[in-house]
């Protein structure tokens, strides 16, 4: 049955649907275009959907003049509803998946596309989840549910899951040249999903099975958030010891095997680190097993903006500054450098610590001009002599590539700087003080 599908994916016929156009679905749909596809991509942002249809994005890693060119090629067309639904021929699944407050799989998102999939469902089609999963969602949930339609995954339609790889802020690898991992329900589902995913990326990695693919993606996330706890509770043994944590690590990344460089910070950010290890943790948990390396791994990271408000209280003192007396100016919202995504960020937990305190804090942020949360509405402040000079401490979060550092320690009083950025500074310890 699925012989015409083929066809259609062979030949760049097939309709190609993408719900959710964020930090990687609009880079997919991006790819897929460039390979020959016609995409309509599907969000409930009507304001991103204009936006897009524009041939405009805040997401710094597409060029807004290739996506223009795309949409007015037709190419590329941007939607705020699931009427073409049973006209796609294969369909992305790339929303959010984060945490309840309990630190539980949310799956909403999800659940929600898949309830509007099943009531448009028709034969011959391939559902692709990208979205990040635990082990076991897309047998134990998503299948039945399209199941509702009263077709028969395998059989009427055909289910895939390819996790996505994506990197916001990496020059080095995009859509095109990360290699795409497919694990698929059965034989016909994992040829049609290869098939696919060969026309739009270079390396095509089949799995053994669907909780195969999902597993390796949650591994990926907890392997770099175990390390990088690793490297903070280094962090923190060093600040007992009075040892600078950078210089232990440049001696120890000397080592040409056997290690790999992780670098510690005011916490870890983004939509992958802070939430996919607590994926593994409670499958685990549902499993009567424990995870106690990512279990402890999360709340070293998870404490790590408590500890850098407590090294902001320590130099307040040295400068004697009352700390609810304060003003403090951050550098850097986003959650990691040269990127405007600042989910999760850790910024975003130490600002509101401080705000508790008492203290007054405004940030600059060269790609983060607002900041717009449940509980925080701030605007980015520019970075001039007077506003540096108005702080009574500058905290260096994020090192982004287009600050002059070399300015910023000349100008400022006193840093804390959480990221080593100012590296290259001569003389810098008569002002700053690293994590």
């Amino acid at each position: 049955m699925n012989q015409r599908l083929k066809e259609k994916i062979r030949a760049r016929e097939a309709q190609i649907c993408i719900i959710g156009l964020g930090y990687v679905g609009l880079p997919l749909a991006i790819a897929c275009a460039h390979a020959g596809f016609s995409v309509i991509g599907i969000d409930n942002d009507k304001n991103k959907v204009d936006d897009i249809n524009k041939g405009k994005t805040t997401n710094l890693d597409i060029d807004n003049d290739v996506l223009g060119t795309l949409i007015t090629a037709g190419k590329i067309q941007a939607v705020s509803n699931f009427v073409h639904l049973n006209e796609m021929d294969v369909i992305l699944v790339c929303v959010p998946t984060g945490l309840t407050k309990n630190f539980t799989p949310d799956l909403q998102h999800i659940q929600s596309v898949v309830t509007e999939l099943s009531s448009k469902l028709r034969a011959n089609q391939l559902i692709c989840i990208e979205s990040t999963v635990y082990p076991g969602t897309i047998e134990e949930i998503v299948i039945p549910a399209l199941e509702t339609s009263a077709l028969r995954a395998e059989q009427d339609f055909y289910v895939c899951h390819s996790p996505e790889r994506m990197d916001p802020g990496n020059e080095h690898f995009s859509t095109a040249n990360i290699p795409k991992l497919v694990g698929g329900l059965g034989g016909g589902s994992l040829e049609l999903g290869i098939l696919f995913y060969s026309q739009i990326v270079p390396n095509v990695i089949p799995t053994s099975s669907l909780k195969v693919a999902e597993l390796a993606k949650l591994h990926e996330n907890s392997f770099r958030a175990v390390n990088i706890a690793l490297v903070n509770e280094l962090t923190l043994i060093c600040d007992k010891v009075g040892v600078c944590v950078w210089d232990v690590l440049d001696a120890a990344f000397s080592k040409p095997f056997g290690i790999m460089p992780f670098y510690p910070g005011p916490g870890v950010g983004g939509h992958c680190i802070p939430v996919d290890p607590h994926y593994l943790e409670w499958t685990a948990r549902e499993l009567l097993s424990t995870t106690r390396l990512i279990s402890a791994a999360g709340e070293i990271n998870r404490n790590m903006p408590y500890f850098v408000r407590e090294k902001i209280w320590r130099v307040c003192n040295v400068i004697h500054r009352v700390p609810s007396q304060s003003k403090i100016l951050l550098v850097g919202m986003a959650y990691k450098k040269d990127t405007a995504d600042y989910r999760e960020s850790p910024a975003l937990q130490l600002t509101e610590l401080l705000l508790e305190d008492g203290v007054r804090v405004v940030y600059h942020d060269p790609f983060v001009p607002k900041v717009d949360t449940s509980s925080l509405h701030l605007t980015s402040a520019p970075l001039t002599k007077a506003e540096v000079e108005k702080a009574d401490l500058v905290v260096i979060t994020v090192d982004h590539s287009n600050i002059d550092y070399m300015w910023l320690v000349q100008t400022a009083s006193k840093i804390v700087d959480t990221r080593d950025a100012t590296r290259s500074i001569p003389n810098r310890e008569k002002n700053v003080i690293l994590l």
